[in-house]
């Protein structure tokens, strides 16, 4: 199959490359900077998001997989929030309507959403068929989702993937974690309590290649594997992985004078389980946290 994809430098990005490459298939990507890379196999067309996707590209392409847009784990200044909300949104649209303009179109888009979408649940389950939440992240990803239905519009197979804290080597959201813990100084955030729902970033993977490959997948998908847990258990799985303590806690004032309104993401919480993706057959290789974490750090 030849891909085409978004994004495709960034942490997830660069393992789906990979990974499709060793499966056989054929893979381009958008990029705003076009350079030599060490992998030739991969060919290269230059878009910067803020018009219409160009039309080369997409010839011959079977999947359209877009990821991306400006990082949300970051402290949310005006202009963050703006960035964020251009990126994702504005993004999204100008790849759609890109591919609208197209006298054949690509069978599949496999958009990236988020978990946000859900906001703050507390204790509630949360599938796909959940109703959105409130906040500026759960905005964003109703209007992010909302621009990538136009494609579906059009006859497209539309996967709107809501991903939620991919954990792997070498980036991603352990990228940020992890210091504080392998100083000794890692804990748990205010009362721990707060669901997190995860993903080992190669299940992740795995469930895009599932999706496109399944002509069944189609509408939202839950990307997070089907154990998800609490804060503290978070806390303390991560420091048993790496060999250390984690006694301390961060308090709620603290992150928000870190972080700003962003905090409110680390202390709230969603309990968000892949009822899509079981009921498609996909099967998870690190279903559990802990296994996740002996083999990132094995």
């Amino acid at each position: 199959m030849n891909f085409l994809l978004t994004g495709a430098t960034g942490f997830i990005g660069k393992r789906l490359i990979r990974a499709l490459l060793d499966q056989g298939h054929f893979v381009s990507m958008f990029t705003r900077k076009v350079e030599e890379r060490d992998d030739r196999h991969v060919g290269q067309f230059f878009w910067d998001m803020k018009g219409p996707a160009p039309a080369e590209p997409f010839r011959d392409i079977d999947v359209v997989i877009h990821l991306a847009g400006e990082p949300v784990a970051q402290r949310w200044t005006d202009d963050v929030k703006r960035k964020i909300r251009e990126s994702r949104v504005n993004g999204t649209r100008n790849l759609v309507e890109g591919i609208s303009r197209l006298s054949k179109w690509p069978p599949v888009l496999i958009s990236a959403s988020a978990t946000g979408y859900y906001g703050d649940r507390g204790e509630e389950t949360l599938t796909e068929s959940s109703m959105p939440g409130s906040g500026f992240l759960a905005s964003i990803c109703v209007e992010w989702e909302r621009e990538a239905d136009r494609a579906e519009t059009i006859g497209l197979r539309l996967v709107k993937l809501r991903t939620g804290v991919v954990l792997g080597k070498d980036g991603g959201a352990l990228a940020q974690m992890l210091p504080p813990f392998q100083l000794g100084a890692g804990g748990k955030l205010a009362s721990g309590q707060q669901w997190m729902s995860w993903i080992h970033v190669d299940d992740l993977v795995a469930l895009i290649v599932f999706a496109a490959e399944n002509s069944s997948v189609g509408g939202p998908v839950n990307g997070t594997a089907p154990e998800p847990v609490r804060n503290s258990e978070f806390t303390a799985e991560l420091a048993s992985a790496i060999h250390r303590p984690a006694v301390l806690t961060m308090p709620a004032f603290a992150l928000k004078l870190m972080y700003g309104e962003m905090a409110d993401v680390l202390l709230g919480g969603q309990r968000v389980l892949p009822a899509a993706a079981r009921a498609a057959g996909f099967s998870f290789r690190y279903p559990a946290l802990q296994d996740a974490l002996a083999n990132i750090f094995a």
